[in-house]
């Protein structure tokens, strides 16, 4: 239709091939290979001094099917679908192992409506119509493959997921059909104002070689214009079937890419955080025709004890240039130990993240952990042997914080004022116990209920009874926590000792 909208294309990307790839350097090394990061040589990232190729051109194949519009490519009328067919050629420039653009062209023509419009119209209200279209659009390529590659992926890979985003120039002739005949609705030029489209999608490319790379896409392009279906004017009885304002249409295709230059890989392809890796081990196993490391290398890391700042490197341990044990996610965790090494996570949990569990849950652990803190007879003292249960319970509420209410409980026996008193007494020398282990003094509280929710009666033995002496928890939402006092009762007073004075002797 409009060919000249391809011979600007190429006109536009040829002169910046030429400058692409102008030195090689590439690695004898069996890892990395072509299929991983390409080159084991470091360079400045610059245009004298390239190692990868970063320039490819594109061509496919497919179907377009007309999904948002008056007249539709899927079930419209009749209950089948219509195919059309598409085509594209693009030129491809890679700006990161991560990101790249492209400029496309794309030609092709839907089909859409109650019958195929190479067929006849079956009765009088039934519309066909075909659009044929060219477009020019530069789309913004993400490797998202490479993007989330883990740093500690080792293995080479040969499938990417890439998304594709843009915008560009769309003309089209849009022809509808009726049992009267076919005439031509509407004609869009291109670069006029109101031409322009945008289109998004995603595409998974496989490897093939180190020049090849097949790519399954699937795109979904808004038009922008409500009669790019073949209805004619907005206001016509077709355009009148549905309210939206833009024809819309997916477009599946299969296509290939020529990766173009001289060198091993292309940049697509490469994961950088390989290469570092990879060119530690060729420094640590090179052969030094000089003696550099007078005081040798005890640990065996590939950096001389002359300038090595930690001696006793673990075996197997990647190091820095200054022989210490890298730690990608600065955690605590050295990547030979770490088993999220982009995560940061305690030290305890092999470097992962703890994930934080429900405060109700915290709540119930924490009562569980206080279930036999054991206090001096008729007092609020707490005994020695309960240090480690308080130290257990203080842990647990430090990693999942909230804020905590301590209930103090009394079996059923006894006089109710003074259990009522004792209970709030213990409970809140189980709060100061925990907060001397580093719990903040405004995340805990306390109260005593005395014998008022003893379950066992007192005619019960005293092992029994035992059950209805503890301290529960409870998790307090913010909402509730300021209403509720630290403790529930005052401290007594204490009393002055006063001296009585001496009696007078009497004489005799």
């Amino acid at each position: 239709m409009k060919l000249s909208l391809a011979i600007v294309a190429l006109t536009m990307a040829i002169p910046a091939v030429s400058y692409a790839q102008d030195s090689t350097a590439v690695s004898t090394g069996a890892y990395p290979n072509t299929f991983s990061s390409g080159s084991a040589n470091v360079s400045p990232f610059t245009n004298q001094s390239k190692r990868f190729n970063d320039w490819s051109v594109s061509v496919g194949a497919g179907v377009p099917l007309m999904q948002s519009a008056d007249l539709t490519s899927i079930k419209n009328g009749n209950g089948k679908n219509l195919f059309g067919y598409s085509a594209y050629i693009s030129i491809d420039k890679a700006i990161t192992h991560a990101f790249g653009i492209n400029l496309q062209y794309d030609r092709g023509e839907t089909r859409q409506g109650w019958f195929n419009t190479k067929d006849a119209a079956p009765d009088g209200s039934a519309v066909g119509a075909r659009t044929q279209y060219d477009a020019i659009s530069l789309l913004g390529d993400v490797n998202f493959s490479n993007l989330l590659r883990r740093v500690d992926n080792h293995s080479p890979y040969r499938w990417a997921l890439h998304g594709y985003a843009g915008v560009g120039t769309l003309a089209y002739r849009a022809y509808q059909k009726t049992s009267s005949g076919q005439m031509l609705m509407t004609e869009v030029k291109p670069f006029k104002l109101g031409s322009m489209f945008m289109q998004a999608g995603a595409g998974l490319k496989f490897k093939v070689n180190r020049r090849i790379d097949i790519e399954g896409r699937l795109m979904y392009v808004v038009t922008g214009d409500d009669e790019f279906d073949g209805g004619g004017d907005a206001y016509s009885a077709v355009n009148k079937r549905s309210e939206q304002v833009s024809d819309n249409f997916f477009n599946a295709t299969l296509g290939l890419s020529f990766k173009l230059g001289k060198h091993e890989s292309h940049l697509m392809w490469h994961d950088p955080l390989q290469e570092i890796y990879y060119k530690l081990d060729v420094l640590a196993n090179k052969n030094q025709d000089i003696e550099v490391c007078k005081k040798g290398d005890a640990d065996n890391d590939g950096v001389c004890d002359d300038w090595d700042r930690q001696l006793d490197t673990p075996a197997g341990a990647r190091v820095d240039g200054a022989g210490v044990a890298l730690d990608t996610d600065l955690d605590g965790v050295i990547d030979l130990y770490d088993k999220c090494v982009t995560v940061p996570g305690p030290v305890e949990n092999n470097g992962c993240p703890v994930e934080k569990k429900d405060n109700n849950q915290t709540a119930v652990e924490v009562e569980k952990t206080l279930k036999d803190i054991y206090f001096n007879f008729n007092k609020a003292t707490i005994r020695p042997e309960s240090n480690s249960k308080l130290d257990l319970a203080a842990s647990i509420i430090k990693e999942n914080g909230g804020n905590y209410l301590l209930t103090g409980h009394t079996d059923i026996k006894g006089n109710t004022a003074y259990n009522l008193r004792l209970s709030k007494e213990r409970a809140a020398a189980v709060v100061g116990a925990l907060e001397t282990r580093g719990i903040n003094e405004n995340v805990l509280k306390s109260r005593g209920v005395g014998s008022a929710e003893a379950t066992i009666p007192a005619s019960a033995s005293d092992a029994e009874r035992m059950a209805d002496r503890k301290v529960t928890v409870k998790f307090i939402e913010s909402s509730q926590w300021d209403a509720i006092q630290k403790k529930d009762y005052e401290d007594a007073p204490v009393k002055k000792t006063v001296k009585k004075a001496p009696a007078k002797k009497k004489k005799k």
